[in-house]
This record gives structure tokens, sequence and C-alpha cells, in this order.
């Protein structure tokens, strides 16, 4: 008989199965492949790789062009397969049997998967009623829980919300257990809160490419923190977890990343304006955002995202998800993608779905 760890089986499935959509607007991606002149580069890079070696020279060299980027030393940065690597192993390291965890609800579902997984006792924390995130109230629940990890993701996931600066340092100045800010969606938003890790020492940041950056498929993040942790963290990594090929088209990237910005201006502008058509339709409920997807509330929500699929186009939608109940994501794609997304949106709501 097959006896597995206690409560695995109970564990919600994280759902990676995907259809051939004509419009896949619902995982957050970024809905172009690589700028030419950094295909090249990459291209180049890897025909040289030495596919029979371990892949430290490159990750040495991504964590070489991160340092000096932020301005901080090497062993400051720990790289990993996607942030989410980066996140699981931080649960890991300060979770435990009864070590308790702090995490906002409705957020990165996977919060409260690593709690479970790595054997911690979770305490969600309610976001308002908008969605936004009230700082000290957060402090007085990490505080009062005596939690040895707290976690906030900024702008927040799957909401989109804006989380401003001065409450993040609020809170790294108020509580003094583990703290780390998701920042997957950073470049979206604006200024980033890794300028106070080196003020509050128990302060990390996790980053990612798959965004902003469109290497979803590479799986590249990374952290920045004390170099105390950094160096704790490092433990519970299995050796050579990062393959020569990720970690040099990330290296490649970083080093070009100037060729992204009229990419992310345009994801911008694309998600304002999704927000303000979205708006013009009865019924709905948007959520202002500062990511490259728009979230909001449709009494009829599984009913659309029955009319898209059926229409070939992907959206995430909720279902009865807690605290996000008929909501839809929808991330901003091409602009004729969005073009064509909208108007059967649009379609549904006014016409209900009549051709």
């Amino acid at each position: 008989m097959l006896k597995y760890r206690a409560g695995i089986k109970k564990l919600p499935e994280y759902n990676v199965n995907e259809h051939d959509w004509k419009i896949k607007l619902d995982a957050n991606e970024c809905n172009m492949n690589l700028p030419p002149l950094v295909e090249e580069r990459v291209m180049g890079r890897i025909s040289r790789l030495a596919f029979n070696r371990y892949p430290a020279l490159e990750v040495q060299s991504l964590i070489e062009q991160l340092a000096s980027g932020y301005n901080v030393m090497e062993d400051n940065i720990t790289i990993a397969n996607g942030s989410s690597e980066i996140l699981e192993k931080l649960f890991f390291s300060f979770g435990g049997r009864n070590h308790r965890i702090v995490y906002p609800q409705p957020s990165f579902s996977m919060y409260k998967i690593y709690t479970e997984l790595s054997n911690s006792v979770g305490i969600p924390f309610d976001l308002a009623e908008d969605y936004t995130l009230d700082s000290q109230k957060f402090v007085n629940t990490v505080n009062e829980n005596k939690a040895h990890l707290a976690i906030i993701c900024a702008p927040n996931n799957p909401t989109g919300t804006h989380i401003p600066l001065e409450d993040i340092e609020y809170i790294a100045k108020n509580i003094d257990c583990a703290f780390v800010v998701d920042e997957a969606y950073i470049e979206f938003d604006g200024e980033s809160a890794v300028k106070f890790c080196a003020r509050y020492p128990h302060m990390m940041v996790a980053r990612t490419f798959s965004k902003a950056f469109g290497l979803a498929g590479a799986r590249v993040g990374y952290l920045i923190a004390d170099s105390r942790i950094t160096k704790v963290i490092g433990k519970v990594f299995m050796p050579y977890h990062v393959n020569s090929m990720s970690a040099a088209t990330a290296d490649i990237v970083y080093q070009m990343k100037v060729e992204y910005e009229p990419r992310i201006a345009m994801m911008q502008t694309e998600r304002s304006r999704i927000e303000n058509e979205l708006n013009k339709l009865d019924g709905l409920k948007v959520y202002p955002s500062r990511t490259n997807f728009v979230l909001f509330k449709y009494d009829k929500a599984d009913a659309l995202n029955e009319y898209l699929n059926g229409r070939g186009i992907a959206v995430r939608n909720f279902g009865n998800a807690p605290r996000l109940d008929n909501c839809i994501r929808m991330t901003a794609g091409l602009r004729e993608e969005n073009d064509i997304c909208m108007n059967i949106i649009r379609n549904f709501v006014q016409n209900g779905g009549r051709e």
C-alpha cells in the first residue's frame, strides 16, 4: 500500500494543462518572443555553450550582471528556476512545524500551497474590499502571531493592486521576522523596493524574467537579500538546479534590457486601454491594475468565460475562488488580440452573445 506524506493528497493541483488557443490571455505571459537583436545574441551565445559541462559559469555570469545592475555584492544574489522556486525555498527555509507564515489573500495561489508543503502554519491576511493592503493591519497581524515569515506581492497578482513603497518600508521597519516582497510584475508598476534591503537586513526581494522579459519558458528568477540569508537559502537548492541555456539567455536579456523598454510601455498602454474599454460596459467592476493584466468582476463570469473559450480565447476565470468569485483576469496581449477579445466581451455583455 502506498503511504504518502500526510496531507499531500489533499493539496490543490496547480493546473498547467494547455490547449491550442487562438489567443492566449490567461497566464500573464508576454505575447511577444525575443526582440530580434536579443534573439541573435542569444542564439550566438547558446551555440558556444559547453553542453558537456555543468552550468556554474553561466550562472555566475548572470549573478555578476545582476549584482552590477543593482549595485550589490555578488553574494547578495541567488538564481533559481523562476521566482516561484525562490519563494518555495524561502517557505521551506523559514517555515516548518509550528512556524507561522503570513501572506495576503487573494494573492498568488502558491503561497498557500508552499505553506502546506513546508508543514507551516498559514496566517492568511485579508486584503480590503478593493484589494488594497492595509500596511498597519498587516504589521499587527505579523507581530501578534509572532510570524517567522511574511510575504507580500507588489504589485499584487491576481488583483493588479499597487502597493506604495512607503507602505513596504513601513512593514519592513515594524516587523522583525523574515520579510519577502514578490516583485514578479514590478517592471509594469514603478520603482522597486530593492533599495530597502540594505537598510533592513531581514527584507528580501524576489524577481523574475518570466513576465516583462518574456522568458516564461526559460524559468529564471532571482533573490536579492542579505548575504547571511542567501548563504542559508543556498543550502536548500539542488546542485546545478539552473541550466546553462536558461542562465545564458537571461544573462543576454539583462545586458540588453533597454530593448524591452518599448515593449513594456506598449503592454502598459494596452493594459490601460483594456481598463478603459471594460469600464464602459454595464455590470462590470474593473479593478485598477499596475501589472500586465486586468481583473474584473462580472456576475455572468462563468458564461462569459465559456463564450470566450468557444471562440478560441483563453482568459483566467476564478470561478468561486475565495474573494475572487465571478472574477476574470485578462492579460494585456498584442493590440490586435486585445481588440478581438474586447469585441467578443462587448458583444456578450451588450447583446447576450447573440451574433
